[in-house]
């Protein structure tokens, strides 16, 4: 669906990018890097209402570049000798990390939008799996699912005790609105910012994944060192939820 905000956020994203290059090429010394792709840059281009979101070589956005360096830095351990339910996986650099686990299950509802090898179609809604994973990953996917307290309980019970769900939805500062796909495509873009999203989150998250019997750890960017977050450009809020019992596979 072609909207005015998605034009204006692809022209942005052009523009910058364009810039970028230009920059580059004019000699600009590359005083940046991206922990998705290891590679030095001059900056990175706009997308939306942030101004340095995605990486001009690999394209990874902040949330992309926060999850690559917490796994860097040892924050987060990829359990390789277990199992991975990872949703959405348009992340290339998550994709590699991930799928040199054990039992890597690459889903989405519609599995033909990605050229990821051997992809499940997945419906997060009838999810029935039982003490499988040992890590389960969706980042902007909460926001499109119908019921997402049914669907934060299927997590948990998909999840071996111990196994971990690493989840990051688009966030703004009043307590979460939800909505229905009953409400018109253009008047959820207005609610939640995008056609396809049926509700808009706040912090309020927390409580709902701690409802669904998690614990739970939260790892907001905005509290990594300035100069660091600087460097990287990292931003977004991971949660981290963990299912009680058990160990982790590493």
């Amino acid at each position: 669906m072609i909207t005015v905000q998605r034009v204006a956020k692809a022209a942005g994203k052009h523009l910058t990018k364009t810039a970028l290059k230009l920059r580059k090429a004019l000699g600009a010394r590359p005083t940046r890097s991206c922990p998705a792709c290891g590679g030095a840059v001059v900056g990175f281009f706009r997308y939306g209402d942030n101004g340095e979101w995605g990486c001009p070589d690999c394209g990874a956005s902040p949330r992309e570049r926060l999850m690559n360096w917490l796994i860097q830095q040892g924050t987060l351990t990829v359990p390789t000798t277990g199992a991975i339910l990872h949703m959405a996986p348009n992340e290339g650099s998550l994709v590699k990390r991930f799928s040199a686990a054990a039992d890597y299950v690459p889903a989405d509802l519609d599995p033909a939008r990605y050229t990821v090898p051997n992809m499940h179609r997945v419906d997060l809604m009838e999810l029935a799996d039982n003490d499988r994973y040992d890590l389960f990953y969706a980042s902007h996917v909460m926001e499109h699912v119908p019921d997402d307290m049914a669907v934060l309980r299927n997590i948990h019970r998909a999840l071996k005790p111990g196994g971990e769900a690493w989840l990051i939805v688009p966030l703004w500062d009043k307590p979460t609105e939800d909505g229905s796909f009953d409400i018109p495509p253009r008047e959820r873009e207005r609610r939640f910012g995008q056609w396809d999203h049926v509700r808009q989150y706040g912090l309020d998250f927390a409580d709902r994944i701690r409802a669904a019997g998690f614990d739970l750890e939260e790892i907001d960017a905005g509290l990594i060192d300035g100069a660091t977050r600087h460097f990287h450009a990292l931003d977004d809020r991971l949660f981290r939820a963990r299912k009680p019992g058990g160990e982790t596979a590493r």
